[in-house]
């Protein structure tokens, strides 16, 4: 990484490693992973939704473990593998959701799966209330916890 300081920011040059591919960026230092993904590489499926770290949208995985990118510099990133939902496109998981009807408006849908790919992969799908106790990060304002729990169970007992 190498960084450029001007009289209104730092901009540094990364490479960002999204779903097995490189991406070469310049960007200000305070430019969040959010905001690379979705402004400078146009992976738009991770979602903003409180921008404070608290809902869970923007869930995103790297190095295989589950981050939120809003809180997360696109710098702390340099070098690292980040997973996004666009890069699960086979994934179980997915599949599960759509089954179970545990995306509703969809909004929280991306966040839900990263965290529950993570969840699954940990080897932490013990009981329904582990489950439940994992991905109380993610918010869902259409309550379709018990469908989100259901879809991973039936993924995490195939």
């Amino acid at each position: 990484m190498s960084s450029v300081t001007t009289a209104r920011s730092t901009e540094v040059t990364v490479e960002l490693r999204v779903n097995g591919r490189t991406y070469p960026a310049r960007l200000d230092s305070t430019t969040t992973l959010l905001d690379a993904l979705r402004d400078e590489l146009h992976l738009t499926g991770t979602k903003k939704g409180c921008d404070q770290g608290a809902c869970g949208a923007c869930t995103v995985l790297r190095d295989g473990k589950r981050i939120v990118s809003c809180l997360t510099l696109a710098a702390q990133c340099d070098g690292t593998e980040i997973t996004t939902i666009e890069g699960l496109a086979d994934d179980p998981v997915q599949e599960a959701f759509v089954r179970h009807d545990a995306l509703q408006c969809g909004y929280c849908t991306a966040g839900q799966v990263m965290s529950a790919v993570a969840l699954l992969r940990e080897g932490r799908a013990g009981s329904d209330d582990e489950i439940r106790e994992f991905m109380s990060g993610n918010l869902c304002r259409c309550a379709a916890y018990p469908n989100i729990v259901a879809a991973i169970r039936e993924v995490a007992d195939s």
